[in-house]
């Protein structure tokens, strides 16, 4: 969301362009109490910074499928600001660290070096690693997974072997991902929370939520690359038939 002065105000056509709203909605939106009303000089309206933060706010929640009626709960849950604001588009904001793609399905089977085949389509979309839109072509949510899949696939791997391999990643990805989410509530929010939220405390709020992902990240990749390097030398020695505690005695 970018930043506004606080100072700098707009009628409500300039606020409209800038959320790339219509008139008629930025209207409807403030009859509905979504944002607060404008300052009146005369008989002219001005808007600010967190009229711009929240009408920017709706709008990403409607383009996320939420319905306005789930939009005015939630806006109404939270509290006055921008930062507040800001923290909470940093929660409802995707994560990826990359774009969504949009590709057919032939450009997919040829990246893949597979043959186009509907049922694999199916499947990659059963798993939620593509989706479909209307005009037949696929949405890839998470492009940096399916490149990591299409790799492994070029290195000898079965595309069924990795169809059933990716549910248990998944699983494993959310039980860590719950560990760091359970982590982050049980401290710093909680502290923050029974502190009755203060103002002041919002900007290291969202500062935490920005780099958790980034911090869990390296303490999984470091903990991932300890495990593989253990599971890969006891599967070694286990394929050249030596005694279990070979691999362990081994320096």
């Amino acid at each position: 969301m970018p930043a506004e002065s606080a100072s700098e105000e707009f009628t409500v056509d300039q606020l409209a362009a800038k959320v790339g709203m219509t008139v008629r909605n930025v209207r409807a939106y403030a009859g509905r109490g979504l944002i607060p009303p404008p300052r009146l000089a005369g008989r002219t309206g001005y808007y600010g910074a967190d009229h711009v933060a929240r009408l920017t706010l709706v709008r990403e929640l409607l383009d996320k499928g939420y319905t306005l009626s789930a939009v005015e709960r939630m806006m109404s849950e939270l509290p006055d600001g921008a930062l507040a604001l800001g923290v909470f588009e940093t929660l409802v904001s995707p994560w990826t660290p990359t774009e969504p793609e949009v590709i057919t399905e032939l450009q997919l089977a040829e990246r893949a070096g597979i043959p186009h085949n509907a049922a694999t389509i199916a499947k990659l979309v059963e798993l939620g690693i593509a989706e479909r839109q209307d005009d037949g072509r696929l949405r890839i949510p998470n492009p940096d997974l399916l490149r990591t899949g299409l790799e492994v696939i070029k290195l000898g791997v079965p595309l069924e072997a990795i169809f059933e391999m990716l549910p248990k990643l998944f699983h494993q990805a959310d039980e860590v991902a719950k560990i760091y989410v359970e982590l982050f509530r049980g401290t710093v929010w909680r502290q923050f929370a029974d502190a009755r939220m203060p103002a002041d405390g919002w900007p290291e709020i969202q500062r935490t939520l920005e780099n958790i992902i980034p911090l869990a990240g390296q303490a999984l990749v470091a903990a991932f690359r300890e495990a593989m390097g253990r599971e890969i030398e006891i599967a070694a020695y286990q394929e050249l038939g030596l005694p279990p505690d070979t691999a362990s005695s081994t320096g």
